[in-house]
């Protein structure tokens, strides 16, 4: 396994070397979500929830501070010229922090990598969490889940010109790249032995290095991936069809139950309400990939 802490090649340098629209350093990708699209989100007036302890912090300070993805196109992107988040995932934390009483414009969003999200989480360093956070029973132990607001499934990503990478049994001595502690990379080590797993701390490595030919293949969720995929159609493809299920859930402090049942309620009030589909239009529906069924909440008991 490889792993690294420097500052990555990232998206746009991947655009660039696409000859995309990416022409000096810290300009912004060539496509994305368009801020005059996004909706608008209705706070709610007089909002309380006093048995949350995250929520009376939030409400001290005056707003939600949100862990997040900068480099996955259309869920979780940073611009690097303005340091603006955008993404799917982006508007799932500002809907939510609009249900809970709080503008959306004023969360503060913060980076935080695959492998350090429940520590985060654990230490206070963020409210909640909006990241391709895969909900399942191990991490059920550290951190609270609400939702899921979304199912994904794990796939591959290629060079457009791969012939012979069709889905993961294909993958027996290729080298595989994923994000260090992630839930895609553990099951590439666990399920197919024989392929050779690299990490980076972030997915934006791993597509660069894909495209420089030091690695055969990117996973992790299909949502992911399209968005890569559709970044730069002429050098990149999805192959396959997802073999996992990855329900994304919004990450919350293990003894905020309070906190999580409140998400839960607003997640489902903005299903119903047509926000939901409308943030996923403005965002990763931009991929041409048309906005599914949200999947059934699921509202376990507190622990």
């Amino acid at each position: 396994m490889f792993r690294t802490t420097r500052v990555p090649f990232g998206l746009c340098a991947l655009l660039a070397l696409l000859a995309a629209a990416c022409g000096k350093e810290g300009s912004p990708p060539g496509k994305g979500p368009a801020a005059d699209r996004l909706p608008h989100y209705q706070v709610a007036q007089g909002y309380a929830l006093s048995a949350s302890d995250t929520w009376k912090r939030a409400k001290r300070r005056g707003y939600f501070v949100v862990g997040a993805k900068e480099d996955q196109p259309y869920l979780g992107e940073k611009d690097p010229a303005t340091g603006t988040y955008s993404g799917f995932d982006i508007e799932i934390a500002k809907m939510m922090s609009a249900s809970l009483g709080f503008a959306p414009q004023t969360v503060r969003f913060r980076t935080i990598a695959s492998a350090n999200r429940e520590t985060a989480l654990q230490n206070g360093q963020i409210d909640y969490y909006v990241g391709t956070y895969t909900i399942n029973a191990n991490r059920k132990k550290l951190v609270g889940f609400a939702g899921p607001y979304y199912l994904a499934g794990q796939s591959l990503l290629v060079r457009r010109d791969e012939k012979h990478i069709h889905g993961p049994r294909d993958l027996d001595g290729k080298r595989v790249c994923s994000a260090a502690g992630s839930t895609p990379y553990q099951r590439i080590r666990t399920d197919y032995p024989k392929a050779v797993p690299v990490a980076y701390d972030t997915y934006s490595v791993c597509v660069d290095n894909l495209l420089t030919y030091q690695v055969d293949a990117v996973t992790t969720d299909d949502a992911i991936l399209i968005g890569y995929a559709a970044k730069a159609p002429g050098e990149l493809k999805v192959v396959g069809r997802p073999f996992s299920k990855e329900p994304y859930g919004i990450g919350v402090p293990h003894a905020d139950s309070a906190l999580r049942f409140a998400l839960d309620d607003a997640l489902e009030a903005r299903e119903k309400n047509g926000d939901w589909k409308r943030a996923y239009e403005a965002t990763l529906g931009l991929s041409g990939v048309r906005a599914p069924n949200p999947p059934a909440i699921d509202r376990y008991p507190a622990s």
